[in-house]
């Protein structure tokens, strides 16, 4: 049996997040100890069972409380003195880093409070490694917990946990045995930081192959389809005018819009106002385990990622590696790191972020070039199978664990604080 890792991240198992539980379930399957540790319940679980399972498993952090943090907090200081002093030390320079009187300092010290209820619930665990999923609380949580139980930590950065909520990120990679990130987008987002770049990882957050059935539903009225939060990076409201645009044009199809959010009712006053009432479903969310079948009776898949008004915007969304992963031909956009899994006119299309009308003209042409789908689909096939598999970024993070470990244990265990 493989050394014991904990894996803290917000919401575990949160449907919004299924590769943290993909990639918990695998280290597992691969020998690997792990404990699941989540900061909050989740709001909106996932719900298959392999999930159900991983729920019972989880201990979460935040329901122990304030008292419970403190208490914990008197006990690491009694019986790891140095170990604590030198945390605190990290927690001091950090809020004078993001301003003394502000709400992020606020945050950093209730997260240094729950550190140590973290570092007991290691030690009681023997865990001899951390790794947070989210560059922002979990890894403010992590980065002070690691250093009061006396083991290594490394995080995996995504998307909103760098472009908006990425405070202190030069001095997260700079603690951490590793940085781990999911592209070369990020990757020079935080060398241009100042984060040491011998420390940053790239590993994908990669799919699994779901084969299409061999009945797979498709009529004569082309079906579109997107899923996501219904949030404003999305890009549903882009969509929707694109989609327009489409039925002005005289063309037929039927287009689907699974998710849930704060936007729903405005997305749905914006199909009223375009007058697509009848050729627009909005689904609702999907479980997980049912994404597969319904993406692969689509025709083609789109998402229409855009920076929101906060500048928060997607890294790679998995779901468009999901539906390359069952087949089906797949639009986005430039925006960030998208191009790195979307090669134009060979993985799928393009268009420019928050242009309707150039997303109307790519869909209009996939929709009209048979040959186009099909290369389309070979190539996002290709991409899936092998630097987007599943598979293969499982192994690249579990050879990481296994490296991070041994050097840990063997260079810095026992270096005194």
């Amino acid at each position: 049996m493989k050394p014991a890792i904990a894996y803290l991240a917000p919401e575990i198992p949160a449907l919004s997040a299924t590769f943290v539980t993909h990639e918990i379930l695998a280290l597992k399957k691969r020998g690997f100890q792990v404990l699941p540790i989540s900061v909050h319940q989740p709001a909106a679980p996932a719900l298959d069972q392999d999930a159900k399972r991983l729920e019972t498993e989880t201990v979460y952090l935040y329901k122990h409380g304030i008292v419970s943090f403190l208490s914990a907090l008197a006990t690491q200081t009694t019986l790891h003195p140095a170990r604590t002093a030198s945390a605190f030390r990290l927690w001091l320079a950090d809020i004078f880093n993001t301003g003394l009187f502000t709400r992020n300092a606020a945050g950093l010290t209730y997260r240094f409070l729950a550190a140590a209820q973290l570092a007991r619930i290691l030690k009681n665990n023997n865990c001899r490694h951390l790794h947070a999923h989210f560059a922002h609380v979990p890894t403010d949580i992590a980065m002070y917990a690691a250093r009061m139980a006396g083991i290594g930590f490394s995080f995996t950065s995504h998307a909103n946990d760098l472009f908006e909520r990425g405070w202190l990120l030069r001095e997260k990679v700079e603690r951490s045995l590793c940085a781990v990130t999911i592209s070369r987008f990020n990757r020079l987002f935080l060398e241009r930081l100042g984060a040491p770049a011998d420390k940053i990882s790239i590993i994908r957050c990669g799919v699994a192959r779901h084969l299409p059935p061999a009945d797979r539903p498709h009529g004569a009225i082309p079906r579109i389809g997107s899923l996501g939060r219904l949030v404003e990076k999305k890009g549903v409201d882009v969509l929707i005018r694109a989609a327009g645009n489409l039925a002005r044009q005289g063309r037929d199809f039927t287009l689907e819009i699974a998710g849930s959010g704060p936007m729903q009712e405005a997305l749905q006053a914006c199909a009223d106002s375009e007058g697509l009432s009848n050729k627009i479903r909005f689904c609702g969310p999907i479980p997980n385990d049912r994404v597969p079948a319904w993406l692969s009776g689509l025709d083609i898949f789109v998402l229409a990622c855009k920076p929101d008004q906060n500048g928060d915007m997607d890294g790679i969304p998995v779901v468009l590696m999901e539906a390359m992963a069952a087949d089906v031909p797949v639009i986005s956009t430039t925006l960030s790191a998208i191009p790195e899994l979307i090669q134009d006119g060979v993985s799928g299309l393009l268009a420019k972020p928050g242009d309707a009308d150039d997303l109307s003209v790519q869909i209009a042409r996939m929709l009209d070039d048979p040959q186009l789908q099909q290369r389309c689909i070979s190539g996002g096939r290709a991409l899936t199978d092998g630097e987007f598999s599943e598979s293969l970024n499982i192994e690249r993070i579990a050879e990481l664990f296994n490296r991070l470990i041994t050097d840990y244990l063997t260079t810095f265990s026992r270096r005194s604080y």
